[in-house]
């Protein structure tokens, strides 16, 4: 069994923002010579996560409207008396910080609509750093 990875890191314009990562991610496989295996995705980051779904306006919209609604920023957060970011933490923790999915014949085996996400919800921030390791044969 061969293991690889590399880290990827993105910058975020926006307090809110859902960044396809899913090229980014696809190259890291193509890199690993892996063939059949697993890619895991994972962001070491206590405010940001990685999902996975169609990268379609509306609907980008609607993750990130949701999110918001069921984070919001201005609700009465404990953690907000230590800092102003509860609802970023929230979100992370309910959504996860990492995906992982099938390596076949060398490719991530996906369906038609899946793309990879990197959700920010504490932006902007310079660096966002996202590790891609790929396990297999």
């Amino acid at each position: 069994m061969k293991v690889f990875h590399k880290e990827l890191v993105f910058s975020t314009s926006q307090q809110y923002q859902l960044i396809n990562i899913t090229r980014e991610i696809e190259s890291v496989v193509v890199d690993s010579g892996i063939k059949n295996g697993f890619c895991l995705i994972y962001a070491p980051h206590a405010t940001l996560s990685i999902i996975i779904n169609e990268d379609e306006r509306g609907l980008k919209e609607d993750v990130l409207e949701w999110i918001k609604t069921v984070f919001p920023r201005d609700g009465k957060w404990r953690h907000n008396m230590i800092d102003d970011n509860a609802s970023s933490h929230l979100a992370s923790a309910f959504i996860g910080s990492s995906r992982m999915i099938p390596v076949i014949e060398g490719r991530l085996y996906r369906g038609t609509w899946q793309e990879v996400f990197l959700v920010e919800t504490d932006g902007p921030r310079t660096i966002r750093r996202v590790l891609v390791v790929v396990i297999g044969e």
